[in-house]
């Protein structure tokens, strides 16, 4: 195996269980007993992962006495306001092993800094910083969140399962100006002009909206601290700490005091002591592209000095893991996005990988269409790169079903088309993008149905399709990663084969399959004899004449060899 942990993460690993794929998914609503997969068998890969997104004030709520801080009392519009999902309802979740089930390898959610802490109209109703994205101070978690030792358990408690953790990042604003939160100084931010996003320039060089200050990402200036946030570490018992830190920090980097700066070293810390493993980087096309390279250097340092000096808790040697999301970027423009007067690589500046909007669009498609061309683009043109897949999300108003009418198609569509998939919580619980008076994402944004989850039937069969599909995706990195090819048109069956050394991974999946007796079509994939494991139904079969037959009560089929 390519891929070793150190001794003491295996002495954890061995401890536990493992579900095996007999058993298929536990139900939803069944207790769960800790989880820790096995991370030595499985090769993991970013460009393969399964990555669940979720809105951290709206999954789950684990501490209540964290739910109203710096009197954030205001009447907001619907879906507005802080609800009370937090970083201790996270690791809940983590160690029921509910992301385990879900075959779930990486966590994202939304920004915990500290935010603005007043509320400003939007034009849909006051709104609070609940999402996260207005940011403060960069130093400190917002309260409403959760402590900074709460962070920490979480992403050690993700370790311990083999799954990694995304941190989401914003560098090219801060949150807007309220009553209670002036303006950065005025050689931090631009307050105008507002983006009109017709070339280059009226992209990055402006306010993505009135009232959200812009950094000077661009600009090489020395800057002040603000005079505020001085204040603010000194009243926490902090400030020379803080700026101990940043004087060692500009000696080690030789950088100048410019503002992007300040922040890089804001953010990598949380890589530096808690061996955060990625950045999903927001609003990337905003902020000057050299922004970002300087970032990912920095947090790739911060990931190796953390690595050195946890050696215990490492779990693989995969580098430092950045995802930017460059709004409106589709697979099909390769490694470029077009301004108008110029185009940006954004994989030449940090970026493993970029979430792709093209797949809610794609995935009315015939599944054999879909799958094609994302297998012919990620081995040419994104060749060493890869894309994050999603149908839904927190701020895309167009999603692929809104009204969840085909749960099970999206389920087959995200977690098999090749590239890494985006679960956006609630994907596999049928959670309503719809909220009757809520206005623009704030639809999107819905509390996690998990009552509606532990009542409804039809729910929990849909959770259970997820399951399967997930728990087969995160074993198998063939299928985000591995080459894809048709072996039968009627009834659809394709195989995926990732080869790298000595290591190869190799499955076969049938889809719209007839119920009851079905042959499928494995010759020249796998040979007679071979005894495969239909992790769909936990039942075996052994191929004769180039083919495998089932008799199950469904129409999905997961092969892969028995061991």
């Amino acid at each position: 195996m390519k891929y070793i942990l150190p001794l003491l993460t295996l002495f954890l690993f061995c401890q536990c269980r493992e579900t095996p794929p007999s058993e298929g998914p536990v139900a939803a609503n069944e207790p769960q007993v800790e989880t820790l997969q096995a991370a030595d068998s499985v090769l993991f890969l970013w460009e393969a992962a399964n990555v669940y997104f979720l809105l951290t004030d709206r999954f789950n709520n684990g501490d209540t006495e964290n739910d109203l801080q710096f009197d954030r009392s205001n009447p907001t519009g619907p879906l507005r306001g802080f609800m009370g999902g937090d970083l201790a309802g996270i690791t809940q979740k983590i160690e029921s092993g509910y992301f385990t089930d879900l075959g779930v390898n990486a966590i994202w959610f939304t920004p915990v800094v500290e935010q603005i802490h007043g509320d400003t109209d939007e034009g849909t109703g006051n709104t609070y910083g609940y999402h996260g994205y207005w940011a403060k101070d960069w130093t400190a978690l917002d309260p409403n969140f959760g402590t900074r030792e709460e962070l920490e358990t979480l992403v050690a408690a993700a370790h311990q399962r083999g799954i990694r953790i995304l941190m989401d990042v914003v560098l090219n604003h801060t949150g807007p100006v309220t009553e209670e939160d002036p303006a950065w100084p005025e050689d931090w931010v631009r307050l105008e002009p507002t983006c009109s996003f017709e070339s280059y320039q009226t992209t990055t060089a402006c306010t993505l909206v009135d009232n959200l200050p812009d950094i000077f990402t661009e600009s090489d200036t020395p800057v002040e601290l603000p005079d505020a946030l001085l204040a603010k570490w000194k009243n926490e018992g902090r400030l020379s700490g803080e700026l101990d830190e940043l004087q060692g920090f500009f000696e080690r980097t030789g950088y100048p005091r410019a503002p992007r700066y300040y922040i890089i070293k804001w953010l990598t810390d949380y890589v530096n002591d808690l061996g955060i493993d990625g950045f999903r980087v927001d609003t990337a096309k905003h902020a000057d592209e050299k922004a970002w390279a300087e970032l990912y250097e920095q947090a790739a340092y911060a990931f190796d000095t953390w690595k050195k000096r946890n050696p215990e808790r490492v779990l693989d040697n995969q580098p430092f893991f950045m995802v930017g999301e460059v709004y409106n970027y589709g697979i099909s423009g390769g490694r470029s996005f077009d301004f108008g007067d110029r185009k940006v690589d954004y994989f030449d500046y940090g970026f493993k990988s970029l979430i792709n909007f093209e797949l809610k669009t794609d995935a009315a498609l015939p599944y054999e269409q879909i799958f094609r061309k994302y297998n012919r683009l990620l081995h040419s043109d994104l060749n060493g790169k890869s894309v994050m897949n999603y149908l839904s999300s927190h701020d895309d108003g167009s999603p692929f079903d809104p009204e969840r009418a085909q749960p099970y198609r999206a389920a087959n569509v995200l977690l098999l088309t090749p590239g890494a998939s985006q679960i956006y919580y609630g994907d596999e619980t049928s959670r309503p993008l719809v909220f009757e008076g809520a206005v623009g994402d704030a639809n999107l944004r819905t509390f996690m149905n998990w009552e509606e989850l532990d009542s409804l039937q039809a729910n929990q069969e849909v959770l259970a399709h997820w399951q399967k599909l997930g728990q087969f995706r995160n074993r198998h990195p063939a299928i985000g990663a591995g080459k894809h090819r048709r072996l039968s048109a009627s009834p659809y069956v394709f195989s995926r084969t990732y080869t790298d050394g000595d290591y190869r991974d190799k499955v076969v999946v049938g889809l719209d399959l007839p119920i009851g007796a079905k042959s499928l079509r494995v010759q020249g994939f796998f040979g007679d004899g071979t005894t495969l494991v239909d992790t769909y139904s936990g039942t075996e079969a052994v191929v004769k004449n180039g083919r495998v037959a089932l008799d199950t009560p469904f129409d999905t089929a997961l092969l892969e060899a028995k061991e």
